[in-house]
């Protein structure tokens, strides 16, 4: 009896260790810093995006947690992939998560999104759920277009998608941002391409007519250096994308510093909503991956380019090293950050992989977003199914 008389007394006195001490450390963070960005080369403009940003800790913890989570999503597809529950074409995105999180940093919710086949980056920043996201990818029916889209078709409210074939989702861009004026509702559009797609025609058509409408357009040219396996030396007479416009005013922006490609974005919707017309920018970013799951990525590159890259660009550690530098965040909160980002990657994985495929019968469905059931056949011209909205 005495010695529990003895446990709980020093229990009681003993303090309890992990929230208080964070709660303590907490109090030594600093609200906000103020940090010098690299300056965008500006082509057609007297003035650009500032140099030098401010971050919040807030800010800089959503960041960090929202690059951490696309990152380990892009990992575990690349996990999926290789287990053969994920099938088909699969373009990964890591490496340029700073260009998804700034875009959206830099822009409205109400504001649009369309972009081509790497596209798991922005279906999280405009709201996906990691677990929609990776059921999609699956074929399940939780998934985000229903388990019927894959990789390279996905959608949500403002976002477009996911584009699979090259350079298609310019000219729709600039239709939607016609949409835009002809509403008159003060919202951009995003048009987000490679720089393997740069060289399409349709890209320049979309050009030519968004000048001639002044429509608030932000063409955004996603150079990550390698058209699927051909450098951009080799591919284009003229690497200087942000030019390209000719007659449209751009900016070449870091992107793989989240805070650039923030100031960047604001400059860039700014200009648009003013009523000025659209506007070029180009990211200069770079992809871990090959550029799908069926390319390894180091025939024509090597792999201490990569790691080149990874060892002084990465843009979650140039994130990291910001933060903790100037006491917005610890190393051991990134680092809790860090752990719970993985767990809910996994939970997401499992659910993934253990949701029922769609049946039969919903494949026909959602032909339509409204319209009255009607029959359908399917490759057996006896069998019908009904289409419901």
């Amino acid at each position: 009896m005495l010695a529990a008389a003895v446990s709980r007394m020093l229990s009681d006195i003993t303090p309890k260790p992990a929230t208080s001490r964070v709660l303590v450390a907490s109090c030594d963070y600093s609200n906000d810093a103020t940090f010098e960005i690299k300056k965008c080369d500006l082509y057609r403009l007297e003035d650009g995006p500032p140099v030098t940003a401010m971050l919040t800790r807030e800010d800089g913890l959503k960041y960090y947690r929202m690059m951490q989570t696309i990152r380990r999503m892009e990992l575990k597809a690349d996990q999926l992939y290789k287990q053969k529950f994920i099938r088909g074409f699969c373009h990964l995105c890591d490496g340029q998560e700073a260009c998804y999180v700034g875009l959206e940093a830099g822009i409205n919710p109400s504001d649009h999104i369309i972009t081509s086949y790497r596209a798991h980056g922005f279906c999280y920043t405009r709201g996906l759920s990691v677990r929609s996201i990776l059921a999609e990818l699956t074929g399940r029916r939780s998934g985000c277009a229903k388990g019927k889209g894959g990789s390279m078709h996905m959608y949500t409210k403002n976002f477009y998608g996911g584009n699979g074939i090259v350079g298609a989702q310019v000219p729709l861009g600039a239709g939607i941002a016609l949409a835009c004026k002809y509403k008159e509702n003060k919202e951009v559009c995003l048009t987000i391409y490679g720089d393997g797609a740069a060289n399409q025609g349709q890209i320049s058509e979309a050009y030519n007519m968004a000048a001639v409408w002044n429509l608030p357009c932000i063409f955004i040219c996603e150079n990550n250096r390698y058209g699927m396996g051909t450098s951009v030396e080799r591919a284009a007479a003229s690497t200087e994308y942000y030019k390209r416009g000719n007659f449209l005013p751009g900016l070449k922006v870091d992107g793989m510093d989240v805070l650039c490609v923030r100031e960047a974005t604001k400059f860039a919707a700014d200009y648009c909503r003013s009523g000025k017309g659209p506007i070029l920018m180009e990211l200069q970013t770079y992809r871990y991956h090959g550029h799908s799951m069926s390319d390894p990525g180091v025939s024509y590159r090597t792999r201490e380019e990569i790691q080149n890259v990874r060892s002084k660009s990465d843009p979650i550690m140039l994130l990291r090293d910001k933060m903790v530098n100037n006491k917005l965040a610890s190393v051991e909160e990134l680092k809790g950050i860090d752990v719970e980002v993985r767990q809910s990657i996994d939970e997401a994985a499992q659910f993934a992989t253990t949701d029922p495929e769609p049946s039969l019968e919903d494949l026909g469905q959602h032909i339509y977003s409204s319209n009255p059931p009607f029959e359908i056949r399917g490759v057996n011209q006896c069998i019908k199914f009904k289409s419901v909205s």
